[in-house]
């Protein structure tokens, strides 16, 4: 009896750490996590310049933006919607800043440029909005439109030229490069993305804005039948999306103090989409995970660089992502599928 009553709290430690192993594994970014680190120690051991700082640091600085036009992408994708548009808004706001703070433009100070720069991208994203939901066009045809009428509005407002990104030492300390983090192979703008992500993953895992988000998404008609307020819902996860895209192109357009009016684009958003899809957000709505798509984003990284770094032909990369995406879709669909038929738990 003696000999049972010791073994009963060691088989309760490891059956509470199979059940916390169990909870990571069944979490959707577990996969895509392994895949991240899979490519890495591959990429790795082919070539060890792969894993030098320099590169790290390179791969962390272009994720950035992406991952944050993701994260907004995810909102939407989960709310059941979707926006072509982030990429223009993405060159937008920068031009807005320069405009607005630039010398030879208003020569305000840089602080008022910014905020007047991500009021207008909120303002793109309460119109698309507010065109998908009170006028019912589909938000591709809505976007598609919006992402035309913004790149001729940036190519207006920066000359179709080249421009130099306004701002002093200190703005660049906040929202560019930081030498002195170079050792932790990181910058600030990759900060500025994780903080993000991981506040939005929080929003959507434990506020009711989250649930009511994935609510929307997964079933309209019995959210606004429960009393969601759907349509505020959809325009606010619009509003969110190109606001995050952007500040995306502010930090960018600081980082490289350059501004360059078809910067981003519709390449920026189908990146930050695949990447999405990649890390676990469904496109039919209902379903996703702001950390995934970081993680997605990373993989798609990690894959260009790597590739690059190995000497592969450039245009093999395209055939991975519409390989990734592919896959990733053929196995939502068919997750879901079992989950209905009840055979996953």
């Amino acid at each position: 009896m003696a000999v049972a009553r010791s073994e009963e709290p060691s088989l309760r430690r490891a059956s509470l750490g199979w059940r916390v192993a169990g909870a990571l594994l069944r979490r959707r970014e577990a996969s895509i996590f392994a895949v991240a680190v899979g490519l890495t120690i591959f990429f790795g051991i082919r070539n060890s310049a792969f894993v030098s700082s320099d590169n790290v640091k390179n791969i962390t600085e272009s994720m950035a933006p992406f991952a944050l036009v993701a994260a907004g992408e995810v909102m939407l994708l989960i709310c059941g919607q979707i926006d072509l548009a982030v990429g223009r808004v993405y060159a937008l706001a920068p031009a807005v800043v320069w405009l607005i703070s630039s010398p030879d433009k208003y020569d305000l100070p840089i602080w008022f440029g910014v905020v007047v720069a991500l009021l207008a991208s909120a303002a793109v994203g309460l119109v698309n909005g507010a065109v998908t939901t009170f006028l019912r066009v589909p938000s591709f045809i809505t976007t598609l439109a919006m992402l035309y009428l913004l790149n001729g509005i940036t190519l207006h407002a920066t000359d179709g030229s080249q421009q130099f990104m306004p701002g002093g030492e200190t703005f660049q300390k906040i929202f560019g490069s930081q030498p002195d983090l170079y050792s932790l192979y990181l910058n600030s703008e990759f900060f500025w993305a994780l903080g993000i992500v991981l506040a939005l993953q929080f929003v959507l895992s434990y506020t009711r804005w989250g649930l009511h988000t994935i609510a929307t998404g997964g079933n309209a008609i019995g959210a606004a039948e429960s009393g969601i307020n759907i349509r505020t819902i959809t325009i606010g996860n619009f509003v969110l999306a190109n606001l995050l895209a952007g500040f995306a192109g502010i930090l960018d357009s600081t980082r490289i103090t350059t501004i360059v009016p078809l910067q981003g684009g519709p390449e920026l958003m189908f990146l930050a989409i695949a990447g999405a899809v990649i890390g676990g957000t469904s496109l039919f709505g209902g379903v996703g995970t702001v950390i995934g798509s970081f993680i997605g984003v990373a993989v798609l990284l990690i894959l260009q660089t790597g590739f690059n770094i190995l000497g592969f032909n450039a245009f093999t990369f395209p055939i991975i992502i519409g390989f990734a995406i592919l896959i990733s879709m053929v196995a939502t669909v068919q997750f879901a599928r079992l989950r209905n038929l009840g055979r996953l738990q």
